[in-house]
């Protein structure tokens, strides 16, 4: 049985406590949408598990959204479908009855990702698209460096892409996703070359890792990396990132077909 908060999130964050100003910061970002796009093919149907506030829905033609989160929910803009109140490891609908689903930045924060996915699968006839990270590389970041826990949060949470291959069946690739310098969704790493944004607590406040280290161990982050870009150490170690047009981080694009 999957629990729920009184909000109504489901897995491992409470997005009433953490998720208020979500849509500001986490803006789809359109290289990252065209990605997702190209994944989806042409698909006419779409279901979007783990929806949040809408980002990327606009890669696909016809979209049905899934969020259990009802404070997710409040902060999807008018124009976009109504979200349906459900979670990935129950998911209401017929076996094959969408053309293709996809999960973003989603899959780690559900309480049973292989049951989740499963359910993906078998509401799906055609390809089943997931954007992660590759809990492998989360640690290879600079921010590592400054936040360790945070880092160490991120590559709990993740699930190894293998289990995720395993769970979806199929034939599935795994594509790297580069990450551009002025990405406007803030995740973590969509900051690699801007560090002075990360200084914001709201813009870490929208990336659900920080959420599971206290606020001494964030004030800690805030001191170290503000001493760092002050004395110059920052940018002696990782100034070259600043001009960087692209990263080459852990995110990845799974894409399964049956």
């Amino acid at each position: 049985m999957v629990m729920r908060t009184h909000d109504g999130s489901a897995g491992d964050v409470d997005h009433h406590r953490i998720g208020s100003g979500y849509a500001s910061y986490r803006r789809p970002d359109e290289r990252i949408a065209h990605v997702i796009a190209q994944a989806l093919g042409d698909a006419g149907t779409v279901l979007n598990v783990g929806a949040g506030t809408g980002s990327y829905e606009t890669a696909a033609r016809t979209i049905t959204a899934v969020e259990p989160s009802l404070a997710m929910r409040a902060q999807r803009p008018a124009r976009l479908a109504t979200a349906i109140d459900a979670v990935a490891e129950d998911l209401p609908f017929a076996d094959g009855e969408f053309d293709a689903s996809m999960t973003l930045f989603s899959v780690h924060q559900w309480s049973d990702a292989e049951a989740g996915l499963r359910e993906m699968r078998r509401v799906t006839c055609g390809p089943v698209v997931v954007l992660t990270c590759d809990p492998a590389r989360v640690r290879d970041f600079w921010l590592y460096e400054y936040a360790p826990d945070v880092l160490e949060t991120e590559a709990r949470r993740y699930p190894p892409l293998d289990r995720l291959t395993t769970a979806l069946g199929g034939s599935t690739s795994i594509q790297p996703v580069p990450i551009p310098l002025d990405c406007t969704d803030g995740f973590n790493e969509a900051y690699y070359g801007r560090p002075e944004l990360l200084l914001d607590p709201a813009a870490r406040q929208a990336c659900s890792a920080w959420s599971f280290i206290d606020d001494h161990a964030r004030q800690a982050f805030d001191t170290s990396l503000r001493r760092a870009l002050g004395s110059g150490s920052w940018d002696e170690a990782f100034g070259h990132l600043r001009n960087r047009p692209t990263y080459d981080g852990s995110l990845v694009l799974l894409r399964s077909t049956p």
